[in-house]
């Protein structure tokens, strides 16, 4: 309407300088232009007051009725917390009533335990006790405070440095719980944008790291090179902006879900030819591989300086709690303002700091429990090579020997149905404890389903023995018949 009522005055002003032509008039029209917007200008701003002090509608306040309030309970239907519970979930594991040793009891029962990654056997290890006993009389069980708080005792520092000496690296940091270590650590240098490569056969805590990363993540065949290098090919040739992008492959020294080994040497080299840095899990490989135990890069003789990222759980071969990763300076020093694992996490406490550095100090004074889990390693190999539908999908020298179908059903949730009736069978008939690779909803492993058995350096000739005899035993009544 202001703006009809301006054009309407602005025509016969217009009108009237034409007629009259006269300085007059062009100060009239002049006086009426000016006085024409002020008068639009103060009818805009009088709406505005008059809206912005009107009281806005609010309909009368009632309270409901004793009637209304049951309807209402009775029609809510509460959202389930969980997705629903299908006949695969329902599982009831066997339950440990002592230590996790190479010999522990389930059900009452002494039982001969191929279930824990207790690789040297040092779990409940004299040293180890007397070294967590004085720890724990000497600084309790902790400050219960993340590291950069007040969480940090001289022990994690000793811990630390313990770790960095022995696999020759410049720095280390410490994760009071060991699942977390990797998943904390990829989020902390691979964001939105960045590329990661990696193994389709990497365990869930890796998984759960490249999900939380939000990185764009691209996977290779489990363990297979060529697919490596053309999967880094294709990337390099399709992507113009990757040489501006952060860029990783991840992989694990020995894989838990498959028991084979990376060769680290060909993944190396195609890290220099393709510009990508390499973030390498030794949870199981720490302490068990090369001639020391100093890990995968031992074992093939390169520099450990060509691994840019190396983490590791130290509740396997070292038989306490908790997780590290290792490099450079520059990368240690970046997780402890990054990683959401160390910021946010209560520090470890102090008595498993000091079961760790008695545990690597076990090891550099009997290099003896190395050959002896190798020895013990092949025994096994020797004892299962001809189970009956079976084979061992591992390779020789991992601690980890895995058993698959020879011939699968098709399907990995009735592989798996079948793998766990020979290993409740081997426990329940020979008092053999082994487990199945059986994954979470949330684990998207494709590899085939198996028996994991964990072999330790404290297992006797008779317990491996009693193993390959049951499981052969055991495979032969439920593939055979």
């Amino acid at each position: 309407m202001a703006s009809t009522i301006m054009n309407i005055t602005s025509t016969t002003l217009d009108w009237l300088v034409v007629a009259f032509d006269a300085p007059l008039a062009r100060a009239v029209v002049f006086g009426v232009h000016i006085g024409g917007h002020l008068v639009v200008e103060a009818l805009l701003v009088a709406v505005i007051l008059f809206l912005l002090f009107q009281k806005s509608y609010k309909p009368p306040k009632r309270p409901l009725t004793e009637k209304e309030i049951d309807d209402l309970c009775e029609e809510w239907v509460p959202e389930s917390l969980h997705p629903p519970i299908t006949e695969g979930m329902e599982f009831e594991p066997p339950i440990l009533e002592s230590a996790a040793g190479p010999h522990t009891v389930v059900s009452g029962k002494e039982v001969v335990n191929f279930t824990s990654a207790n690789y040297l056997g040092l779990i409940g290890h004299e040293k180890i006790i007397e070294s967590s006993t004085a720890a724990l009389e000497k600084y309790g069980v902790g400050s219960c405070g993340p590291r950069s708080f007040y969480g940090t005792i001289d022990i994690h520092l000793d811990c630390e440095d313990k770790i960095a000496k022995f696999l020759g690296t410049p720095d280390s940091i410490l994760y009071s719980y060991g699942i977390s270590t990797i998943f904390s650590v990829i989020p902390a240098f691979c964001k939105k944008g960045d590329l990661v490569i990696a193994d389709e056969g990497v365990h869930w805590s890796i998984q759960n790291g490249l999900y939380l990363s939000r990185s764009t993540i691209v996977y290779f065949k489990h363990n297979d090179m060529e697919s490596l290098e053309s999967t880094l090919e294709k990337v390099t040739r399709e992507n113009r902006r990757v040489k501006k992008l952060r860029r990783y492959i991840v992989v694990e020294a020995v894989y838990q879900n498959s028991g084979q080994i990376a060769p680290l040497d060909v993944i190396v080299r195609l890290k220099e030819k393709y510009k990508f840095r390499v973030v390498l899990d030794e949870s199981n490989s720490f302490g068990v591989l090369g001639s020391s135990g100093r890990g995968l890069s031992e074992y093939f003789g390169l520099p450990i300086g060509n691994i840019d990222i190396i983490t590791a759980v130290m509740g396997h071969a070292l038989g306490t709690a908790g997780g590290f990763c290792t490099g450079s300076v520059r990368v240690v020093d970046h997780q402890r303002l990054s990683s959401s694992g160390y910021v946010f996490s209560a520090s470890l406490p102090p008595y498993l700091a000091s079961s760790a550095i008695t545990a690597l100090d076990i090891l550099e004074e009997n290099p003896n429990l190395l050959t002896k889990l190798k020895e013990n390693v092949a025994f096994l190999w020797k004892g299962l090579s001809d189970i009956p539908g079976l084979s061992i999908a591992s390779n020789p020298l991992s601690p980890i020997v895995f058993l698959k179908l020879k011939n699968s059903t098709g399907s990995f949730k009735n592989d798996l149905k079948l793998l766990e009736d020979i290993a409740d069978r081997a426990l329940k008939e020979h008092s053999v404890f082994v487990t199945t690779s059986r994954r979470s909803i949330l684990d998207k492993c494709r590899l085939p389903a198996g028996i994991r058995i964990f072999v330790c350096a404290a297992h006797s000739e008779s317990d491996l023995l009693k193993a390959s005899e049951a499981l052969k035993r055991v495979a032969a009544s439920v593939l055979v018949l």
